[in-house]
C-alpha cells in the first residue's frame, strides 16, 4: 500500500479540523466527562473526529479507524488510529498545548503518521522513509545525560498515585531531581513529536492508548530517536532521543518494563 497516499490523507484530514479547532479555543467550551473529572471530553472532539472519519472514508472507505471518541469501526489489514484532540484539558481551559494525531498502520506496522498542533500550525508527518516537521527532514537528538535532558512526563496520573501510592510520588521525586527540567504539558502525541524533532529529549507516559502515541511513536523511530512499548496496544511508553544515556538515567527503573 503507497505510504505516501496514506500520509496524504491523514494529513488531509489532520489539517481539515485546524480551523474549526482554532476558532473554538478559548471560548471555554462546555466540558463533559467519561472515566471521572480526570477526563473531559468536549462537542469539538467529536465533531473533529467525525470530519476526520469523512475524510478517511472518502479515501480508504471500509477500512478500520480505531478512534478516541467513536470506537472502532470498519475493518481491514489498514487501521487507522485517530486523536481529535490529544490534550482536551489544554484545548478546554485555553492552554496552547493540545494536537490532532492520526497513524495508519498495514498489517499491524505502523508506516504512516500525523501529529498536527493546529495552534502553531506545526505539522509533524512520517512515513517509512523519514520524518518531517513542515516539510522539513528532523532528527531526534540532544542530551546524552538526565542532567542535561528536558524530561517530558504524563506521570503520576491519578490513577498511577491510586495504583503505586507513596512510590508513585517518589519515583517522580527521583526523575525530579535527576533531569534539569521535568514538564508535564499534557498532550502524549504532541511530547513524542517535539522528542522526535529534538526540541526534549526524553517522554515517560503510562496507561496510554494506541490513538495517543501511535503517530508520535513512529515520529520518534523514523527520526531516529528510541520508542520503548508497544504503540499499537495500550499500556506504558517510554522514548527518547537518539544517542541518550538509558542505562545511568533515573528512566531506567521503568525501562525494564517497556522492552
Amino acid at each position: 500500500m503507497d505510504t505516501t497516499t496514506l500520509l496524504e490523507t491523514a494529513a488531509e484530514a489532520a489539517r481539515a479540523v485546524g480551523p474549526p479547532l482554532r476558532e473554538a479555543f478559548r471560548s471555554r467550551p462546555e466540558v463533559a466527562v467519561k472515566r471521572d473529572f480526570h477526563d473531559p471530553v468536549t462537542e469539538h472532539d467529536k465533531a473533529a473526529e467525525e470530519t476526520i472519519r469523512g475524510v478517511i472514508e472518502g479515501r480508504f472507505p471500509g477500512s478500520a479507524i480505531v478512534g478516541e471518541e467513536g470506537g472502532t469501526t470498519g475493518s481491514g489489514e489498514l487501521v487507522w488510529y485517530v486523536d481529535p484532540i490529544d490534550g482536551t484539558a489544554n484545548f478546554a481551559a485555553g492552554l496552547p498545548f493540545f494536537c490532532v494525531s492520526i497513524a495508519a498502520a498495514v498489517g499491524g506496522e505502523l508506516v504512516a503518521g500525523v501529529v498536527y498542533d493546529p495552534v502553531r500550525e506545526d505539522e509533524f508527518t512520517a512515513t517509512t522513509d523519514g520524518a518531517w516537521c513542515n516539510g522539513v527532514p528532523i532528527r531526534s537528538a540532544g542530551a546524552a545525560r538526565d542532567r542535561e535532558a528536558m524530561l517530558l512526563c504524563s506521570y503520576p496520573s491519578p490513577l498511577d498515585l491510586e495504583v503505586d501510592g507513596e512510590e508513585g510520588l517518589r519515583r517522580y521525586g527521583r526523575l525530579v531531581d535527576a533531569f534539569a527540567a521535568v514538564r508535564r504539558p499534557g498532550s502524549a502525541a504532541l511530547n513524542l513529536a517535539h522528542v522526535a524533532a529534538g526540541w526534549a529529549d526524553a517522554v515517560y507516559g503510562t496507561r496510554a492508548q494506541p490513538w495517543d502515541v501511535a503517530a508520535g511513536a513512529l515520529l520518534v523511530h523514523r527520526a531516529g530517536g528510541v520508542y520503548l512499548g508497544d504503540p499499537l496496544a495500550p499500556g506504558d511508553y517510554l522514548a527518547h532521543v537518539g544517542g541518550f544515556d538509558l542505562a545511568s538515567s533515573a528512566l531506567a527503573e521503568v525501562a525494564v518494563e517497556k522492552r
